[in-house]
């Protein structure tokens, strides 16, 4: 399938010179969103995956039903302040900023087989967070799972070491 005719071109936000890559046409259209879904669940397949991990707040769009076609559980990682009980962190940087990120400290069990999803791997920073919080916890990371790749900002240097699926390439 072709999805990036699912995939509106929002220039200029959210700031100027951004052209940013909105997947709501996408995730509008249920026979397009089922078949990245459906594309995303073979690949975890392949893998044995435990758990499904992913990043606030796309990650949980992406990673939900992904968990339920696998039947496996899905452990959401928030912004510091956001998760109700203990948890770990990981400080990462932005492209123009810094943030904090968290995860459950039970969310992930020693030894479990980790899928990492989200819309949109970028500069890597998100997701190398992320890794490092299910890595922290005695997690193996499995794969990492994405709707786009924005290849010119050089995410995946951040994840050679990962068998990595982007659904589209810019």
């Amino acid at each position: 399938m072709d999805y990036k005719k699912y995939i509106k071109i929002v220039n200029d936000w959210p700031k100027e010179g951004i052209e940013f890559k909105d997947i709501t046409p996408w995730m509008d259209n249920g026979e397009a969103y089922k078949a990245a879904v459906n594309e995303m669940v073979a690949f975890a397949k392949e893998k044995d995956i435990d758990i499904v991990v992913g990043p606030e707040a796309r990650g949980f769009i992406i990673g939900c039903p992904v968990s339920y076609a696998l039947g496996v559980g899905f452990a959401p990682v928030r912004k510091e302040g956001k998760l109700p009980r203990e948890v770990i962190k990981v400080d990462y940087g932005l492209e123009y900023g810094k943030n904090v990120l968290t995860i459950h400290k039970d969310a992930i069990k020693p030894g479990q087989r980790v899928l990492i999803t989200d819309d949109l791997l970028a500069t890597g920073g998100t997701i190398e967070a992320t890794i490092k919080l299910v890595e922290q916890l005695g997690g193996i990371v499995v794969g990492c799972a994405f709707m786009i790749e924005l290849s010119y900002l050089n995410g995946m240097d951040k994840l050679k070491d990962y068998d990595v699926l982007a659904l589209v390439k810019y």
